[in-house]
């Protein structure tokens, strides 16, 4: 057990931005085309997270053109550039499926109130 441990943290990248479920963010993801690597951005509102460890995923839903779209993502994976955190939101649940029935304003969540840091 401990021989996974290891070999997990050594695949785990270590400066990925801590959000949470009801924040929007921009995931942006290499996409080979030819020779060259694109990155493609995909910004949405998080509404799941799932595992643990090196196993860790994530669901962000956005709308596009009234049709929902919802793509997972394995936090470690090497297509993922980085992860831009656009809005904090301030939701109850852990699990955000309720916005598949909603559409235009009903989806969106409450942005969370951000309090100044004392110095």
């Amino acid at each position: 057990m401990d021989m996974m441990k290891l070999i997990e943290e050594g695949q785990i990248k270590k400066k990925m931005p801590d959000f949470n479920i009801g924040d929007t963010v921009k995931v942006m993801t290499k996409i080979p085309e030819g020779d060259k690597v694109r990155l493609h951005p995909f910004e949405g509102i998080v509404i799941a997270k799932n595992g643990s460890g090196i196993k860790t995923c994530f669901t962000v839903r956005k709308l596009s053109s009234g049709e929902g779209i919802e793509r997972v993502f394995p936090l470690y994976s090497p297509m993922i550039e980085k992860i831009e955190i656009v809005s904090r939101g301030r939701v109850k649940r852990a699990k955000l499926y309720y916005l598949r029935g909603k559409v235009g304003k009903q989806a969106k969540v409450k942005a969370a109130r951000v309090q100044a840091k004392k110095v």
